[in-house]
């Protein structure tokens, strides 16, 4: 290979030419790749396609080889080497690939085969004549032409001029027939048998001087029973040449016995894998495959119809358990699932309820035929079939197994008529499909025929019927072994009769010989591989309308399946291995989006109204009081949280998998920060009312005067707290679209599918920890701003006169001023007030009016002592007056008697000055 590449390697590595183009020098490249015939192909030694493809020259003294597909052969060369001129060898000579006849005609046992108008192999126009060695006669067409690939006659042979049958010795078969039990195949399949025998033994080229002869049992498969037969066969005379068991359960105690009886064991009926363990059954040879062969054929339409899980139900039987683990392999090699797994040993309710339970769908069934009627029985009374479910059975049961009377069952046979329906069989091969002549000179279609008036039964109702052929093949392939042993046709042999159990010999030649078996019979090519059984295809059927109808073939040596296309489905189509599950996305009702959302709009414009409200009278007086820029954020933050509505209400309906991310990142953001701009300010306020007026006496003149910008760095505060926590999230795990999946739900239509509700959200990693920092700080913060709230209800302060509302209401207060007075009190009254006008606490207000009462009182109190001290006061000055001058006489014009007038501050003091002392 290394010296190849070498060689190889300056066609890789060689310079190109104009363009690209390779230099056209043929003779210094090598030679260039020629193109194979028709219907045929080279093989490149030591290259691989993809080198093939990549090279155009190949160097000197390289070989190439010619290949033909099919039955086809290459006439002309068939090698050809590249020489130094840089061409191929015999280029004047084509080299062609050309149907062929079947060179089973070149040779002829006990004659010869002469061949003429061409040479080896036959081509088309080719002719042979037969003649047969001295002894023998010729039986059939002494010629036969060659034409399109096919012998014009079928192929004599040459049989013995025969000893007479009073002098022929007797060549004794043990057999053990299953005429009832599991699989009732001794009663198709020993007629069969008795059928071979008389056609062997009428035939002068087989076992000229011996005649086989049967000893036979009932063994009802059952390896109990069987024990009791195999003592008798091998401890009573006549000795056996062979034994051939029927069931598997019943071969394997056979085989497993034979070996120390030095005996060569033929089975036509066993199917179980164990079978082709060659160290524990080393003289064990079946013209039935094994269980195995079924395997392939169930993975290829396992994968034909797209099914990825099956289940499995067994009888707890050998033979059953090996295939299964067999199948176990293949499907996890092809990718498939066995998801359930279920075993029985005579009652199967219980697991067939399981796999009802467990939802199984396509299901592989592995049991005896009167085990089978019991497991679906229990199907109908499961439900467990019809247009959901799939069953694969095994085909060697009679055609009309389920409408056989079983005591065992309480179903009615139209009952288990409709279970069964749709199901599908694997099963060998058991009758050459080509309908050509075999060894014993009789079709297949003749063999059924010869059969079926031997059978005291309809062939449907008669066990072992499919098998019969197999069977029938057993006896010749035993046969045509003890012939070329016992040295028939003149060779030198052994002695048969000369057979015992203690012969090791003669065994091991009847070994060899039953090794080499090779020959068309009425089964197809009979040919065992190295464990003893028999290669053959696989037959696909379908139980349509109660009988079984064939769909198809499948041959696991070439990976070929053959489809007719004629399957039929309850449904109409192959179910799903499974319930579909529709996955549907549950999506926000647009009528409650578009709501909500327009809800949220009109909170967006009252906030904006609010918002310019708030800026426009903002040199009023009032307004200032109430620290409108908070006022503001609050309108802002309010704005930002009913935005954040919007984001929340899309979903899969609006955007894209690739937006949900964006969305996710805008709804936190919104909300995070309108929280913090719209709750924060109003915290402001209270924080700091609460710290100015919960100080000592002393520090009263704290509450004259207010810093804005403390309360501008406690709003920005917060909000920073929440863009790091929130950048910090985003950057360390960021938001992203998760699906939330729900319980299943049944259609209301019956079809064979489950809805699975889903929901998008919005999450990430650590959702959980960053929900509970984020909930954990704002949930003290509304705490602490409830805590404060009570603490300051009975404070009052013009610096925030607003202190004590929350949300909307700051809003509302400055309004109703508005509406109700429709004009601002003057900045004098305001500050005389001190904001009592805003305190709507009953309660304050009675304590504030009985304070004020108490004050008034007091004054009234000390007002009332001075009136009386001056009326005191005055009356003493009235006696004076009195005693110092007399009454005047009275004036003659009537009127009061005059006197010097008194001076300006001794006036009288008359009601007016009274009433000005209370004032």
């Amino acid at each position: 290979m290394l010296l190849l590449l070498l060689l190889l390697a300056p066609l890789f590595l060689r310079p190109l030419g104009a363009g690209g183009a390779q230099t056209p020098n043929a003779t210094s490249e090598g030679c260039q790749i020629i193109h194979p015939p028709w219907e045929g192909g080279i093989r490149y030694r030591g290259l691989t396609r993809d080198q093939v493809k990549a090279i155009n020259f190949l160097p000197v003294d390289y070989e190439i080889e010619y290949v033909c597909r099919g039955e086809r052969e290459v006439v002309g060369p068939k090698v050809r080497k590249c020489l130094a001129n840089g061409s191929w060898t015999d280029m004047d000579t084509p080299s062609r690939c050309v149907r062929i006849c079947s060179k089973s005609y070149l040779t002829l046992e006990n004659g010869k085969v002469f061949l003429t108008g061409g040479d080896l192999p036959a081509l088309d126009g080719a002719r042979v004549d037969f003649r047969c060695d001295p002894d023998f006669h010729l039986v059939g067409s002494s010629r036969s032409i060659c034409s399109q690939g096919q012998w014009s006659t079928p192929k004599p042979h040459c049989q013995v001029n025969r000893t007479p049958h009073s002098e022929r010795r007797a060549v004794y078969i043990g057999a053990l027939f299953p005429m009832s039990g599991g699989w009732p195949g001794g009663q198709a399949c020993q007629p069969a048998v008795e059928m071979a025998l008389e056609d062997v033994n009428s035939r002068r080229d087989i076992l000229p001087d011996y005649e086989l002869k049967l000893i036979h049992h009932d063994s009802k498969c059952d390896p109990g029973q069987a024990t009791k037969y195999l003592y008798e066969l091998l401890y009573n005379d006549p000795i056996k040449i062979i034994l051939m068991p029927g069931c598997s359960s019943v071969s394997t105690l056979v085989a497993e016995a034979a070996r120390m009886w030095n005996l060569i064991v033929l089975s036509y009926g066993s199917s179980s894998p164990a079978l082709s363990n060659r160290q524990r059954f080393p003289t064990f040879f079946r013209t039935h495959p094994s269980a195995t062969l079924h395997n392939p054929t169930r993975v290829k339409l396992f994968e034909k119809w797209g099914w990825k899980k099956i289940a499995t139900i067994q009888q707890t039987t050998e033979v059953f358990t090996s295939t299964l683990d067999d199948l176990e392999e293949r499907v996890k090699e092809a990718g498939i699932e066995i998801t359930f797994r279920q075993s029985f040993f005579s009652d199967p309710a219980v697991p067939v309820k399981n796999l009802k339970r467990q939802d199984a769908r396509i299901i592989v069934g592995l049991f005896y035929e009167t085990e089978a009627r019991k497991v679906f029985c229990e199907v109908y009374k499961e439900r467990l079939f019809g247009k959901k479910y799939v069953w694969f059975l095994i085909g060697w049961y009679a055609d009309n197994w389920f409408k056989i009377y079983d005591p065992s069952i309480n179903c009615t046979v139209d009952e288990m008529t409709e279970a069964v329906e749709g199901h599908i069989t694997t099963e060998i091969v058991m009758l050459n499909p080509a309908n050509t002549r075999s060894i014993s000179n009789m079709t297949s279609q003749e063999f059924v025929e010869k059969l079926t008036k031997r059978l005291k039964r309809h062939p449907e109702e008669t066990g072992g019927f499919q098998e019969a052929p197999l069977a029938y093949d057993a006896i010749w392939a035993l046969a045509l072994a003890l012939n070329k042993t016992s040295g028939g046709g003149g060779r030198s042999g052994v002695r048969l009769e000369d057979f015992n159990y203690n012969n090791q010999t003669i065994t091991d030649q009847i070994y060899r010989a039953m090794n080499s078996s090779s020959f068309e019979g009425v089964s197809g090519h009979v040919v065992f591989d190295a464990s003893g059984s028999r290669m053959a295809w696989t037959l696909i059927e379908q139980l349509q309308g109660g009988s079984y109808k064939k769909i198809g073939y499948y041959d696991s040596t070439k990976d070929d399946l053959s489809w007719s296309k004629t399957d039929k489905w309850i449904g109409g189509s192959p179910p799903a291995d499974q319930t579909l599950v529709i996955k549907t996305f549950r999506f926000l009702s647009q009528k409650l989006f578009i709501s909500v959302s327009v809800l949220s709009s009109l909170g967006i414009v009252l906030a904006v109204v609010c918002l310019s409200f708030n800026i426009y009278n903002s040199h009023v007086r009032y307004i200032q009081n109430s620290q409108p820029n908070l006022n503001n954020l609050t309108a802002v933050g309010c704005s930002l949280a009913l935005a954040a509505v919007f984001p929340l209400g899309l979903d899969g309906y609006h955007i894209g998998r690739n937006q949900f991310p964006f969305v996710c990142q805008a709804r936190l953001w919104l909300l995070g920060l309108g929280f913090s701009l719209g709750y924060g300010s109003m915290f402001t306020k209270i924080w700091w009312v609460h710290t100015v007026f919960t100080k000592k006496e002393e520090k009263k003149e704290w509450r004259k005067t207010l810093e804005p910008w403390k309360l501008y760095a406690t709003v920005g505060l917060l909000v920073g707290m929440d863009i790091l926590t929130l950048a910090i999230w985003q950057i360390v795990d960021p938001l992203h679209r998760t699906i939330e999946t729900f319980a299943k739900e049944e259609p209301k239509e019956d079809i064979d599918v489950s809805i699975l509700p889903q929901l998008e959200h919005c999450s990430s990693k650590k959702m959980n920890t960053w929900l509970g920092i984020f909930y954990g700080y704002k949930g003290l913060l509304l705490l602490l701003g409830i805590f404060l709230a009570y603490e300051t209800k009975s404070v009052s302060t013009e610096k925030i006169n607003d202190h004590r509302a929350v949300g909307m209401a700051i809003y509302n207060v400055a309004m109703r001023r508005l509406i109700t007075r429709g004009e601002w009190q003057s900045e004098a009254q305001d500050t005389m007030k001190t904001g009592s006008s805003t305190n709507n606490n009953e309660e304050e207000k009675s304590r504030l009016l009985e304070k004020e009462n108490r004050e008034l009182e007091k004054i009234i109190a000390e007002k009332e002592e001075r009136v009386s001290e001056l009326r005191h006061q005055l009356q003493s000055r009235q006696q004076l007056r009195s005693r110092r001058h007399p009454p005047t006489p009275p004036d003659p014009s009537g009127g009061l008697p005059r006197g010097p007038p008194e001076p300006p501050d001794r006036l009288s003091c008359d009601g007016s000055r009274v009433h000005l002392l209370y004032k």
